[in-house]
């Protein structure tokens, strides 16, 4: 699994023009799901992710989380992240989760970082997607669970 996480002032995602979720502070999250992806690599970010202190403290340092500050999630899932550039110039996309399977999965992800008693929005699995945010630093981290 991967995660790019970046930690924004606001953001939304839009589906033809329509704003389908959207946050103010806090992180949007683009989610990759591989086939040999389980519950345990969900509930590792899950934890990484909420308990990650990169948001500052009265004395300017990053060490604060998302829960500490009441920020909010925006997640999209983006099957990309798999992309294979290493022969020819059309990215290959097969190391990336199968589409019922990667589906279930970030629905069950974005169910478990809900269940800390975040905010979570979300886009829309498979959409063509509009994501703007208002990056926050810019404070980017890449969470793959091949490296944990």
């Amino acid at each position: 699994m991967k995660v790019v996480l970046q930690r924004a002032k606001s953001a939304s995602v839009s589906i033809n023009e329509a704003v389908v979720g959207q946050i103010g502070a806090g992180y949007v999250l683009l989610v990759g799901i591989a086939d040999s992806d389980t519950e345990a690599e969900l509930d590792y970010l899950v934890r990484k992710i909420t308990k990650l202190r990169v948001f500052e403290d009265e004395a300017g340092k990053m060490n604060l989380s998302i829960g500490d500050v009441g920020g909010q999630i925006l997640s999209i899932s983006q099957f990309t992240l798999y992309a294979d550039t290493k022969k020819g110039n059309r990215p290959s996309f097969t190391k990336a989760g199968a589409p019922d399977f990667a589906d279930k999965m970030y629905q069950l992800f974005n169910k478990k970082l809900a269940d800390t008693g975040l905010t979570v929005a979300t886009g829309e699995f498979g959409a063509n997607m509009q994501v703007q945010l208002i990056n926050d630093g810019p404070v980017t981290i890449i969470f793959d669970t091949e490296n944990k």
